[in-house]
């Protein structure tokens, strides 16, 4: 009886509680910095994210310090799911894989096709692939049980697939002038931790010693620092506990603990306040509708449902996996709709691929409208769909 009342949470139900929370508090930062954006003191709001300190201006210090360790826990995610958690068998990993692969490579060719002919866009293609799981499972949190247990899993293993594509795509697709010897450099500092974890050393502080290390030779490598993280990530010892994946003894899953309440809670919000803000000052329906923001919004709005919805409905009826139990077709098409959602990845891929002020604006105006329309959408579709009934019953 003692061990049953000690016994901890699910590992996954306790991620996905905090994702959840998370998630809400993300929605409220962003509307803030909309708000404050367009406010008596919008100018002090845009001041302060340049100010520099040290070496960078604070919002690099956000985008490429603080959001390191948000890779660092993706990659933590990523490992632990992928040995020991819902992604661990083949045949769980199939459909999460063909959705979120679908998920990333029709937004893209919705933008391509809206955005892609003017010049000096094609680099924006990947903005709208990317899913926001913050986002998403507060939308979902918001529909309590209107939602089933399994749409919100689904939701997490096609997050966390589609995040493995965002780094690669970041590390691919927006490297530019790389120095060599800080690669290098970067290159030792993770051979070095991939010996420690063969050697089986367990203490986490020489690994974060190391991950230091090696989030500073990325930066200077012209690779995004970010990147960094989620290298660190896959040389953190685990140990895996089949049955209960919440191991609190395993350093992979004792560093998630630690991780997950400041990502969740302080860094990912105090990243969309940051992003967020736009001043709509002077911006018309011209603007909106700009090659940019209406290829972004398009694609996520139109490109993730199809994608997704397409290719789950494709994989069940080919029988390469399962149609989510207890949940329905319509139920599942407003999954897809809220896949849409690509908020703290998109705007970051954005950032990336454009660096003039007014394309700045207006991929926050697209990546804004696409998300917050597809929310909206899933969240009415999901509110008013009918539940799954057992045929058993």
């Amino acid at each position: 009886m003692l061990a049953t009342l000690q016994r901890p949470r699910s590992a996954l139900r306790a991620f996905l509680h905090m994702e959840a929370s998370g998630g809400i508090l993300l929605i409220a930062a962003a509307a803030l910095a909309m708000i404050v954006a367009n406010s008596p003191v919008a100018a002090a709001y845009f001041e302060a994210l340049h100010v520099h300190i040290g070496p960078l201006s604070a919002l690099h210090w956000i985008n490429d310090g603080l959001l390191a360790l948000f890779f660092l826990l993706v990659g933590l995610e990523i490992k632990g799911e992928f040995i020991d958690g819902s992604l661990s068998q083949w045949s769980d990993r199939w459909l999460p894989v063909i959705a979120a692969a679908a998920g990333m490579a029709v937004p893209a060719i919705v933008y391509m096709a809206i955005a892609g002919r003017e010049p000096g866009l094609a680099s924006g293609w990947a903005i709208p692939a990317a899913t926001d799981i913050a986002f998403a499972i507060g939308v979902l949190a918001l529909l309590g049980k209107r939602a089933p247990a399994s749409l919100k899993i689904l939701l997490t293993t096609v997050a966390i697939v589609d995040d493995m594509g965002a780094v690669l795509i970041i590390a691919l697709a927006y490297t530019k002038g790389i120095s060599l010897t800080a690669l290098m450099a970067a290159g030792a500092i993770w051979v070095v931790m991939l010996v420690l974890n063969r050697m089986g050393v367990k203490a986490l502080w020489i690994y974060l010693l190391c991950a230091f290390g090696l989030w500073l030779a990325v930066l200077l490598s012209g690779v995004h620092a970010t990147i960094a993280g989620v290298l660190a990530a896959l040389t953190i010892p685990i140990r895996p506990s089949p049955g209960a994946p919440d191991d609190r003894t395993s350093p992979l899953h004792r560093l998630e603990h630690a991780l997950h309440p400041w990502v969740a809670f302080a860094i990912v919000p105090l990243f969309g306040f940051a992003n967020a803000g736009v001043s709509l000052a002077g911006i018309g329906l011209s603007h909106i509708l700009a090659p940019l923001p209406l290829g972004i919004a398009a694609g996520l709005f139109l490109g993730k449902q199809i994608g997704i919805f397409c290719s789950i409905r494709g994989a069940v009826a080919l029988g390469v996996a399962d149609r989510p139990a207890g949940a329905t077709w319509l139920q599942v098409y407003g999954l897809a709709l809220i896949c849409g959602v690509g908020f703290t990845m998109s705007l970051f891929i954005g950032g990336l691929a454009f660096t003039d002020p007014l394309l700045s604006d207006e991929v926050k105006i697209g990546v804004l409208g696409g998300s917050i329309l597809s929310a909206m959408a899933g969240f009415v579709l999901l509110r008013l769909a009918p539940a799954w009934k057992n045929p058993a019953r």
